[in-house]
């Protein structure tokens, strides 16, 4: 029997990667966009493999607002503090709504 070299990611369990497409899953930076529409629009550089909690908090360091205070939307999607950004599909240059609680 040959052994293929196929890496399986941990979150996906199941699913199977190329080697070469997960070097480009893995670690990406991307740029979000978060507008609250009250003239205030932030612009943040995070990992895709980040938690929205952390995004949060980037988010807070530039606003001035404590992190627990945000809320993020997108349509009507609020997103949840522990799941990752690739995992909700949020890819470079999305657009994301930002309220406050």
């Amino acid at each position: 029997m040959e052994s293929h070299s196929i890496r399986t990611y941990p979150p996906l369990i199941g699913v199977l990667l190329e080697p070469k497409t997960w070097s480009n899953f893995k670690d990406t930076m991307i740029e979000v966009v978060c507008n609250d529409r009250l003239g205030k629009k932030v612009r943040v550089k995070c990992n895709s493999e980040d938690c929205i909690k952390d995004l949060k908090k980037l988010i807070a360091a530039q606003t001035g607002t404590r992190w627990e205070k945000i809320v993020l939307k997108k349509w009507y999607t609020i997103f949840k503090d522990h799941v990752t950004l690739g995992d909700y599909e949020i890819h470079d240059g999305m657009n994301l709504e930002l309220y406050y609680q």
